[in-house]
Formats: C-alpha cells, sequence, structure tokens
C-alpha cells in the first residue's frame, strides 16, 4: 500500500524524506533561539530577547511552510522531536556566533536539497525551495551585522547595552 501511495505523489519521494530531515532542523532552529531569547531575558538584553523570540518564530514558520509543502505534494510530513537544545552561554556575542553557524548549516542543507532536485528533475520541489535560498542569504547576513557590531564596540560594560539598542536595526 505504501508504495501505491508513493506512486502517487507530485514530490520525488527522496527530496520528501530530505524535506522532512529539513523540517527537524527548522524545529532544532527555532528551540535554539527560543533559549538564547531566554538567556537574553535573564541578562536584561531586551532587545536582542525580542530578536530571537522572533527569529523562533519565524523559523517555526519555516518548518510549516516546508511541512505544508510535503503534505500538498501528496507526501507525508512529519512532526519532528527536538533534542540537543543549548540552553547557557557564555555572552551575547557567543549567542549570535552560534546563529550564524547554525543558519549557515540551514543554508547548505537547502542549497544541498535544489541540488538534489535538479539531479532527480524535481522543478516544482526546486522552485518551492528558491524562495528559502533567498531567505538563508538575508539571515546569514542578519547575523553577520550583528556579530560587527561588537567588532566596533567591543563587549564589555556600556558597549553591551549600545549593541542591544541596535539589535532591532540590523535587519533593516
Amino acid at each position: 500500500m505504501k508504495d501505491l501511495v508513493r506512486q502517487k505523489l507530485s514530490i520525488h519521494v527522496e527530496i520528501m524524506d530530505l524535506l522532512n530531515k529539513q523540517i527537524e532542523k527548522e524545529a532544532h532552529s527555532s528551540s535554539a533561539y527560543l533559549a538564547m531569547a531566554s538567556w537574553c531575558d535573564h541578562n536584561a538584553l531586551t532587545n536582542s530577547a525580542k530578536f530571537f523570540y522572533d527569529q523562533s518564530l519565524e523559523e517555526r514558520e519555516h518548518m510549516l511552510k516546508i511541512f505544508k509543502f510535503i503534505n500538498d505534494n501528496g507526501g507525508t510530513a512529519y512532526s519532528p522531536e527536538v533534542q540537543g537544545i543549548v540552553h547557557d552561554y557564555n555572552s551575547l556575542q557567543e549567542i549570535f556566533e552560534v546563529a550564524l553557524d547554525q543558519e549557515i548549516t540551514i543554508t547548505k542543507s537547502i542549497h544541498n536539497i535544489v541540488y538534489k532536485c535538479r539531479k532527480v528533475q524535481d522543478l516544482n520541489t526546486e522552485n518551492f525551495l528558491l524562495w528559502f535560498v533567498t531567505e538563508q542569504a538575508e539571515e546569514e547576513q542578519t547575523m553577520r551585522r550583528a556579530l560587527e557590531l561588537f567588532d566596533l564596540m567591543g563587549t564589555e560594560g556600556l558597549a553591551l547595552k549600545f549593541i542591544d539598542e541596535r539589535i532591532p536595526q540590523i535587519r533593516e
């Protein structure tokens, strides 16, 4: 029965499996950003906390977008389990470094799925993923802009407060 259902997919089965793995990555990112937001809240970095709460929500929206795409194309999307979330950080700079690494990992994963789509000629999914390619470039740029603030201002005392005040502008 399973083989019969898979034959009716408009999404290539290998791509569906990769997209389900991507759902896991997006869910992990969402949870990681939530933990980062909590750390910022506990350290009186209000703007940074809001930034990471928003990032968490955005990653969840990405996850749901992929989830719905799989189901809309005859596949089966799976709700992910999330494990291995870090809650302790040494600094706001460390958080943004981890966030950048996380975004780079997501970007590479999206690119790999696009390359696989090309190989198996799944044009519908490739077209769907092109939005994510652009989105990931923006996400990486945002994290790099935040890290530039630490390079310019430092990481101690008032510099940290000034950085927190500028976090809302890094997306502009």
